[in-house]
């Protein structure tokens, strides 16, 4: 793309590595003019700084998040864009998803500590968005589980190996969320004035078995505007996996719009960076300017 652009990025306010500010540092150094923050049921992350930052290094800065819902028992994520950061509806949800996030410490933390697993309680209850991935992550850092992990793995497993083998549903330490719909947090988005996007649906293809008839079953349902179509996906053996063609064509023929992100969290050398900008992605920026335009003002002059 002669324009970069990315449309989902974490930060520390969630299971991100780096914080707001470093995004957009990271951003304009991978040379992306337009960038949205999407936190896992959080919009901590933007602040009238943040937003004065980005323009004063001439990013710009769309209001976004990522929210976590379930249908048909897998867990599928929706993008908002151009949010109300005030809205109190929207906030109040997040906040009780974000809530939820803490009982389900509570309860996945007893189940762990049964399995054989030492768990940071109180440092990871301290992370207002806690997530799985947090979770996991603390059990494979800490050396006091080494024993464990090799016992029940043979090796030390990567967190998503972990996830998949331990606490996702049907698993040892497997616990039930409060959640809401796809269909919700759609409505929710849209009471907030903004754009619904399904998040990378080649996920769901390859960690949940759906088939590009369970996709359009679920889009009829919620209704996005668009779907997350350029994404490279990365499974559990490092391979890329670049369905990007096949998930353009399935947009256009449903009549949905085109969004692209590259689901950064971290510089691991393996998932993309910030605006896919090692990536041989070519996209037509065109693709991509309905998100783009926007005429509500988000910082203060």
């Amino acid at each position: 793309m002669n324009q970069r652009m990315d449309f989902h990025v974490h930060t520390s306010c969630s299971d991100g590595q780096l914080s707001p500010k470093e995004v957009i540092d990271k951003a304009l150094q991978n040379q992306v003019s337009v960038l949205s923050i999407t936190d896992h049921d959080t919009t901590q992350a933007y602040t009238d700084s943040l937003f004065s930052y980005a323009k004063e290094k001439g990013i710009q800065l769309i209001p976004g998040v990522e929210i976590s819902t379930k249908y048909k028992k897998v867990g599928i994520h929706v993008l908002g864009y151009h949010i109300r950061l005030d809205d109190k509806h929207l906030l109040a949800t997040l906040k009780s998803l974000r809530n939820a996030r803490h009982d389900y410490l509570y309860q996945v933390t007893k189940k762990l500590n049964q399995l054989g697993y030492q768990v940071h309680f109180s440092k990871l209850d301290e992370i207002e968005a806690v997530t799985k991935a947090h979770i996991s992550s603390d059990i494979i850092q800490n050396l006091k589980n080494q024993k464990q992990l090799l016992q029940d793995f043979g090796y030390i497993p990567e967190k998503g190996e972990f996830i998949e083998t331990i606490m996702n549903e049907g698993c040892p330490a497997y616990v039930a969320k409060k959640t809401i719909t796809p269909k919700e947090a759609a409505d929710l988005i849209r009471l907030a004035g903004g754009l619904v996007v399904l998040a990378h649906p080649v996920a769901y293809k390859y960690e949940d078995g759906f088939t590009n008839q369970d996709i359009l079953d679920l889009v009829k349902e919620m209704k996005p505007d668009g779907i997350e179509a350029v994404y490279l996906y990365i499974n559990r053996n490092h391979q890329k996996i670049n369905e990007s063609n096949d998930w353009i064509t399935f947009a256009q023929i449903h009549h949905l719009k085109i969004s692209m992100g590259s689901d950064f969290h971290k510089e691991d050398k393996i998932h993309p960076t910030i605006g896919l900008s090692h990536e041989n992605f070519l996209f037509d920026p065109l693709l991509f300017e309905w998100l783009t335009e926007d005429p509500k003002i988000y910082y203060k002059k």
